[in-house]
């Protein structure tokens, strides 16, 4: 699903922010949820079944605060990345009840994304080395056949 900037892979602007500013003290409905964050209800039950996401039930009805809407972000954003859902929980898991693995958290999302940054690096040098190649051997082949077909010869 494209972002907000209709780029494929491009997570929305509020995807990158590292919790939510609205009314954060509200709790929302599930269908509130699924329409703030652009996700089904399906989406979020599994999110529940996987353990990434544990919201309250008020009589039987799930109910997200803060702190859930802010775990729903850092899913939908690493999601949006290809990250596997295993890391995501890993990650998620990393900050404990009260914040108390925040520093190993944000530690291990530097390591994690310098080691993506330079795959991601050397796939554009791969891709710039293959289009030079693939140029070269366009104009070479260009010239081959505007040589053949100019006027005397032969083709």
């Amino acid at each position: 699903m494209p972002g907000v900037s209709g780029v494929p892979g491009v997570p929305p602007t509020w995807a990158l922010d590292d919790h939510d500013e609205r009314d954060t003290d509200a709790l929302m409905g599930i269908a509130e949820v699924c329409e703030l964050y652009h996700v089904s209800p399906r989406a979020l039950r599994f999110y529940e079944t996987k353990g990434l996401l544990a919201p309250r039930r008020i009589n039987g009805t799930r109910v997200y605060n803060q702190v859930d809407r802010a775990r729903l972000m850092r899913i939908l954003r690493a999601k949006s990345l290809g990250t596997p859902l295993a890391e995501i929980k890993h990650y998620l898991d990393m900050y404990g009840q009260h914040g108390e693995g925040r520093i190993q958290q944000l530690t291990w999302v530097v390591e994690k994304t310098d080691a993506a940054i330079a795959e991601l690096e050397a796939k554009r040098a791969q891709i710039e080395a293959s289009l030079a190649e693939l140029r070269f051997i366009n104009e070479r082949t260009r010239q081959t056949l505007l040589a053949k077909k100019a006027p005397g010869k032969v083709a």
